[in-house]
């Protein structure tokens, strides 16, 4: 969504052929204030009357938005649809256009999302190396030791924003600490962080100082690294070797960045949209209060699927190029074409999900796309899952009555095109509800 009203784009006319002109409403607006508020009416519009539909977006580009879940799935997977930037018919329009702030250096290019095989396959096979399973799983105590401290500054206010408070600091100390950043070297990592979150991919000044900033601090921490190795990620990024061949420095700063841009700003995301949709939804959360308070995990893992679902982190998955002519949905797609896949709505297509804009925590038929499919299903899922597990449960827990302070209706989501978050979420709660002897962790 643009940061500015005044920059939206009205969707041209044009749809596919087998749409009928019969009783037709009128396509919705997309890209303003209200439809960042609440896109789903516009994306059920667009599945049912133009499901895979060109439009131009507020940066001027034109683009394909797939919206059904069927065809969702197959283009996420189409290996005629390319993640390189070079495939665009327009690549001036397209460099840096993936949802990452400030990306417009090549130094910062050579990573998962813009790139195809071989090369991808090579990079992630050596990434994998280091991102393990294993070394996620290890890592869930310093997770809830974050949570925990993170609630313990604010919970004998009574109130708080959840998003400045919890749900932005604790995945970027999370992934710091995971990468290997000392803990003295964090806050400025806040820092740059919360710039680039705040002001998303424009060409604002402060934002591109940022980018400059973390990949220069990256480019030295992995130097030092190479000189004494740790337990921590980079180090594995370091270490990670296939067949003879190692990441170049470059790659392991830009696979370190993205690591840490991605395993932020989707959990950010995750938590805040989590949070809010709960709030909205009172038999549901005190379901799932219910079940913790009762040592029922279950419910838990299956609630944050159901919510990633629901209004996940990641409203269009990042920018895909038609390397040859095909057709997508019935609708044929140019050489050179960008696709966006529209993961908000085909994860609310009533072809695939009963009852798509219900939430039911306990949905276990739920193959949702929030975090894509194919060879690009997002490496940093397990982390963001525990830790989006790791911070409903102990909310929840600690502050059994958390509130919305103010109308729903009220509250602000940040501008952009990839993700889809809030800006603020005011609460309000009794002041030092629960202590940390609650650890809702402890039922994981």
């Amino acid at each position: 969504m643009n940061d500015s009203p005044a920059q939206a784009a009205a969707v041209p006319a044009g749809c596919p052929a087998h749409t009928s002109s019969a009783a037709v409403p009128p396509a919705p607006e997309l890209f303003t204030w209200e439809f960042a508020t609440d896109p789903y009416p516009a994306y059920a519009w667009l599945r049912e009357h133009s499901p895979v539909h060109r439009t131009t977006l507020p940066s001027g580009v034109e683009a394909w938005l797939v919206t059904r879940y069927a065809d969702a799935r197959q283009a996420l997977a189409d290996s005629r649809l390319s993640k390189n930037p070079a495939h665009h018919a327009e690549p001036a329009h397209a460099k840096g256009k993936t949802g990452i702030p400030g990306e417009r250096k090549a130094e910062l290019m050579t990573h998962l999302l813009n790139i195809d095989p071989p090369d991808h396959t090579r990079l992630r096979r050596l990434v994998s190396k280091a991102f393990t399973p294993r070394r996620i799983a290890q890592f869930a105590p310093r997770v809830q030791e974050l949570t925990d401290r993170l609630i313990d500054g604010f919970v004998e206010k009574g109130e708080a924003d959840l998003i400045h408070e919890f749900a932005f600091p604790l995945p970027i100390y999370a992934i710091c600490d995971l990468l290997g950043v000392p803990r003295e070297d964090q806050d400025d990592f806040r820092d740059w962080a919360g710039m680039m979150i705040r002001h998303g991919g424009g060409p604002r000044g402060g934002v591109a100082r940022s980018v400059k900033k973390m990949r220069a601090y990256l480019l030295e921490l992995i130097h030092r690294k190479r000189e004494d190795l740790g337990d921590d990620l980079i180090s594995g990024l370091i270490r990670a070797s296939d067949h003879g061949e190692h990441l170049t420095e470059n790659e392991a700063a830009a696979m370190a960045f993205i690591l840490l841009f991605a395993g932020f700003e989707t959990t950010v995301n995750l938590i805040g949209n989590g949070v809010h949709t709960l709030l909205n939804h009172p038999a549901e959360r005190e379901r799932l209060q219910r079940a913790l308070a009762a040592g029922d995990s279950e419910l838990l893992a299956t609630g944050v699927e159901e919510l990633l679902r629901y209004d996940g982190p990641v409203e269009l998955a990042t920018w895909r190029f038609a390397t040859e002519p095909l057709t997508i949905g019935g609708q044929r797609v140019a050489e050179g074409d960008p696709v966006l896949v529209v993961l908000a709505a085909a994860d609310r297509d009533p072809e695939r999900f009963a009852g798509p804009d219900t939430l039911d925590l306990s949905r276990s038929d739920n193959q949702h796309l929030g975090y894509g499919h194919g060879i690009h299903y997002c490496l940093g899922a397990p982390l963001a899952r525990l830790e989006g597990q790791a911070a409903l449960a102990t909310l929840l827990t600690r502050l059994p009555d958390l509130r919305l302070a103010g109308e729903s209706g009220d509250l602000r989501w940040r501008g952009g095109l990839i993700m889809r978050g809030l800006r603020t979420l005011p609460v309000e709660f009794t002041p030092g509800a629960r202590t940390r002897e609650s650890d809702a962790l402890s039922t994981l």
